[in-house]
This record gives structure tokens, sequence and C-alpha cells, in this order.
């Protein structure tokens, strides 16, 4: 197994030939890793069905569970989803970038493996400087998982990676040790009602305020 490339990376003013390195390595099919604001990600190209399967496996992710992907902005909202209802417009305006996923209704052309079959897709657009460049860069969707064996803790340094991951990155982008926190809120706008899935550093009754606004 080869060792993956580290380059350290400014959290503020990341170096843009460091993005773009990293993001050809998306481009081309490549996993690598990045901060989010709270946790070390794992980013690959989130239209590749062979790359998102990278993933799973480095994971050892079960297969029923769907992968949230990070987005530039929400101009690219309409290469993911069916519809995007006014609650999401709302959540977006208010709490965007970071701190709260949003679980939208997929359009049918999307990998298989990263709704997991579900028909749904988790989008959020990253608070984390790194991250947002990354997406940028990459030219569309990337995956926003934490780089972790799925019910193991994240990653708030990459000295935390673990060898059975850390070894299959290609590219570890290093911006030092992360917030950490309890990660983004997750809502499901799919059905009549919205659903909190997870609670994070928004509370349920924060987002219900808002939409409740008139």
């Amino acid at each position: 197994m080869h060792s993956p490339i580290i380059r350290k990376i400014h959290p503020q003013n990341p170096q843009p030939d460091i993005i773009y390195r990293a993001a050809e390595i998306i481009k081309s099919g490549g996993v690598v890793a990045f901060p989010t604001r709270c946790l070390y990600g794992m980013g690959v190209d989130a239209f590749n069905p062979v790359a998102v399967n990278k993933v799973f496996e480095i994971k050892r992710r079960p297969a029923e569970n769907p992968i949230l992907v990070l987005i530039e902005n929400k101009g690219q909202l309409d290469r993911l989803v069916r519809d995007v209802p006014a609650s999401a417009l709302q959540i977006m305006d208010y709490f965007w970038p970071g701190r709260v996923t949003i679980v939208f209704e997929a359009i049918a052309s999307l990998p298989d493996n990263l709704t997991a079959g579900t028909a749904k897709i988790g989008v959020r657009m990253p608070g984390h400087a790194v991250a947002l460049e990354l997406v940028k860069a990459a030219g569309g969707p990337i995956t926003g998982t934490s780089a972790n064996l799925s019910g193991n803790p994240g990653c708030h340094s990459v000295g935390e990676l673990v060898p059975a991951v850390a070894r299959r990155m290609d590219f570890i982008l290093d911006a030092g040790t992360l917030a950490g926190g309890p990660g983004s809120t997750v809502i499901d706008l799919t059905a009549k009602r919205p659903r909190v899935l997870r609670e994070g550093e928004v509370t349920a009754r924060d987002i219900m305020k808002i939409l409740n606004r008139t």
C-alpha cells in the first residue's frame, strides 16, 4: 500500500497550488483527506461511483448508509436534487456556510452507492476555507463524510487518522488541529414536515424558529 502525500495548508488562506493538486487527485478518482470546521473529512468526486465505493471500503461503512456531499454554492444544487423547497432556502440563507446539512430528494442520475438507495442526498456548503476552496477547485460536489472507520470517533488532527484510513488516502491536507464540537445538524426536508435527524451545533429549536417566521 502506498504512503499518502501530506501537505501542510493554511487553514484560513489555503495555498492555491496545494488546493489545485488535491483537486486534480479528486477529479482523477483519488481520495483526499481535508479539514472541515470540526473534523477531518474524506473527499472524492461525488459523481464517480468507483471513487464513492472507495469511501465505503476505506471506512468499512455499511452499504445502506448514504454519504453527504459538499457544494460550492446553492447554484450546484440543481446537479444533485429534484427540488429546493422554500424551507431549504430559509435554512441556507440563515445557517450556511457550514452548521446545517440538508437532506433533499436526489435526482435519479446520482450514483446508487452515494444515496445508498434512499433516493435522498444530504448537502452542505462547508464553513472551513480549505474545504470550500477544495470543492471550488474540484469543479463539482465532493463527499464530506468523516475520515474515520465507521462507528469510531472522528479525527481532529491528521495525527489521529488511524493507519487503516491514512494509508488509503492519496493526498492529505494538514491544517493542524481542528476546533472539534458537535458537527453539523442534519435536517430532512423531503417530507411535509421538516425532521431533524441529528442535532449538532444548531439546535432543532433554532431551525424551527427560522422556518416558522412569516
